[in-house]
């Protein structure tokens, strides 16, 4: 083993996250106390929680909690990406875009102050740089998908790394800005952390210095002539995404060192590899589930999940498309065909666990439920 294998980056490595801190399952729900709500722009807030137990959290840069509340006597759950680093684990904080018509975007904004309380599964989620070392990273965001970059880029500075980020976010106008401060303080304490913003327009600000217009082949190579050579992270609207994907590719990024992230559930969102096995048998399997010794039955042709709450057995889930990971549950006994789309990671599903949502039996099944 050479010198450069035995040294082990504390960014990269899952090890850094797991020490000294409580794990919270993605599939466990526990109360949050509000502890204070920052005015980042004029649409975006965030919120700072402590957990009922008031014990420190592990989870990983770039990771989300999937938040739920009763909403006009409807229970809204939704997605969103801790802003805080890993490296302040009793604090946790999500930052929130008020979005029109959004229901629990602006139930957020309207409703919750400090002292204020909301439900919550733990950490998931894979768009985190555990497991990918890189000499240098490129942190492409627009909009409210600044958050999980935010994270990253704190958890950095706190480690005192000085790693070789290049941060370039996108925004309507200089006021739409998030965490636009803090970036260009932090970029003061860590030389190698270097921050760009282009503005579709100067808005308010006639005197706007900055980039305007939309991100481009050009002003990327411009601002960092070595893009090609970072690893990317990217997280914004699908259109960004989309439009940040055919730019790289144009430019001759490697796809293998592109790693997005998006709860735009649409067209955009992460496809499967393959298209899921539906069987056109009628064939039947039980579930039983260990911890509460219930059982059911369902078809080959099911979702567990969609099974599961038909026979009155409640699990945590969200999105149903195997993005988020809240249903994800421990395969005990049985195996199953799952086709995700990146909500589960491979060293999760060697050690057992599965997306319900997702997952149809091949066989009898137990569930750790």
């Amino acid at each position: 083993m050479n010198a450069i294998e035995r040294i082990v980056d504390p960014f990269t490595d899952a090890a850094t996250w797991e020490r000294g801190s409580a794990l919270w399952p993605s599939n466990q729900r526990q109360t949050l106390t509000c502890c204070r709500v920052i005015d980042e722009t004029h649409d975006v807030k965030s919120f700072a929680f402590r957990t009922d137990d008031s014990l420190p959290v592990r989870f990983e840069p770039g990771q989300f909690l999937t938040v739920c509340a009763s909403v006009a006597g409807q229970s809204v759950e939704r997605c969103y990406t801790i802003s805080s680093p890993p490296t302040r684990p009793w604090l946790l904080t999500i930052t929130v875009k008020r979005v029109p018509g959004g229901v629990m975007s602006n139930w957020l904004h309207d409703n919750l102050k400090p002292g204020g309380q909301l439900a919550a599964y733990g950490p998931s989620g894979a768009f985190t740089p555990t497991g990918t070392r890189a000499a240098k990273r490129l942190f492409l965001s627009a909009g409210s998908g600044v958050t999980p970059l935010m994270s990253m880029t704190r958890a950095s500075i706190d480690l005192g790394l000085d790693s070789d980020i290049a941060f370039v976010h996108s925004a309507r106008t200089p006021a739409d800005i998030v965490f636009r401060d803090e970036l260009r303080m932090l970029a003061k304490l860590s030389p190698r952390l270097r921050v760009f913003f282009v503005c579709e327009g100067a808005g308010d600000e006639p005197d706007w210095a900055g980039a305007t217009g939309r991100l481009s082949l050009p002003l990327l190579a411009q601002w960092l002539p070595d893009y090609a050579e970072r690893e990317v992270y990217t997280c914004g609207p699908a259109g960004y995404m989309s439009a940040v994907r055919a730019l790289l590719r144009e430019g001759g990024h490697d796809p293998e060192r592109y790693h997005q992230e998006s709860f735009d559930l649409g067209a955009d969102a992460p496809q499967a590899t393959a298209p899921p096995i539906v069987p056109t048998s009628q064939q039947t399997y039980t579930v039983k589930l260990s911890r509460s010794a219930r059982s059911f039955t369902m078809s080959a042709a099911e979702t567990v999940l969609a099974a599961a709450k038909k026979a009155g057995v409640a699990v945590p889930s969200s999105c149903s498309q195997g993005v988020c990971g809240t249903c994800k549950t421990k395969l005990l006994d049985g195996s199953v065909d799952m086709q995700h789309n990146g909500g589960i990671r491979d060293r999760e599903i060697v050690k057992g666990f599965r997306l319900l949502c997702c997952s149809r039996p091949t066989s009898d099944l137990v569930l750790e439920l």
